[in-house]
């Protein structure tokens, strides 16, 4: 039978993020549904303060509408969701950069509903959390410290990180652009910009592959080796471990010359859609 490719899009993020790489995939004759995690997409805390002109006191305080939500909520969902899915077939579940996460909690709670994880330069936390891996020297490469001038507002207050994708800071959009799309036009990155929304939960979650169940899931690695927000070594990094947790279920390993979000904005989504439909 024909699988369901079911997508879980990154920080914030949305389904809007698989646009591409499901019309790709439907023009190949494949089946694809990306979920908006809980607190985004409809969902999202979009306030009148983030419009233009923008009110940046009043932004910072706004309350968020995923002020409460965790990572529990998000892995919940995303069951719930695969679950309907298998109903009409195998099931194969892809995430990117931080829906890695919820692909990891989803394999080892649900093997049986999965026929393949497919992660895309995403977190795949084996011995640790994220926060130890950003501390190790194989995430030192990355270019993410480029977004650090964009938060907004207290996190402890609002129970959420706020990002503020709207500046005009050229010298700050210049770097976002490295990290996140060095491969891509201004237009592209700005378009990927506006597609942000400002809200992401700070709940990691602590999971980390269990080999009694995540292990028994096939599964696949799409490395993406001019990224410069998830550095290749830290991708090299969760592979190497992965497998050396489950011998006998290694990563299937493929790689792509793109950047962080190039592979879906660079005119890369024939490729990525080729290797899924393999």
């Amino acid at each position: 039978m024909t699988p369901t490719f079911v997508f879980v899009h990154g920080s914030n993020g949305s389904a809007r993020n698989w646009a591409s790489i499901q019309r790709e995939l439907a023009l190949l004759g494949h089946r694809g549904l990306a979920v908006d995690l809980p607190g985004h997409g409809a969902g999202a805390g979009f306030t009148a303060a983030y419009q233009a002109p923008q009110d940046i006191e009043a932004f910072a305080t706004a309350p968020s509408t995923m002020a409460l939500v965790t990572h529990s909520d998000l892995v919940a969902h995303v069951i719930g969701v695969v679950r309907r899915v298998r109903e009409h077939g195998p099931v194969v579940l892809v995430g990117a950069s931080r829906g890695g996460l919820v692909l990891t909690a989803v394999g080892n709670a649900v093997p049986e509903l999965l026929d393949r994880l497919v992660y895309i330069s995403a977190w795949c936390c084996v011995d640790r959390t994220v926060p130890e891996y950003l501390a190790m020297p194989e995430f030192a490469a990355t270019e993410l410290g480029a977004f650090g001038s964009l938060m907004v507002g207290d996190p402890e207050v609002l129970g959420v990180t706020r990002w503020n994708w709207r500046t005009a800071d050229a010298e700050v959009l210049a770097g976002m652009k490295k990290a996140l799309l060095a491969d891509g036009t201004d237009q592209q990155f700005l378009a990927m910009l506006n597609g942000f929304e400002p809200d992401e939960i700070a709940d990691f979650g602590t999971d980390v592959i269990d080999p009694a169940t995540w292990g028994r899931v096939p599964h696949t690695y799409l490395r993406l080796t001019e990224d410069q927000a998830m550095p290749p070594a830290m991708q090299d990094l969760l592979i190497k471990q992965a497998d050396a947790r489950t011998p006998g279920n290694p990563f299937e390993v493929h790689s792509l010359a793109c950047s962080h979000a190039g592979f879906g904005l660079s005119g890369r989504a024939p490729e990525v859609a080729a290797i899924l439909a393999g």
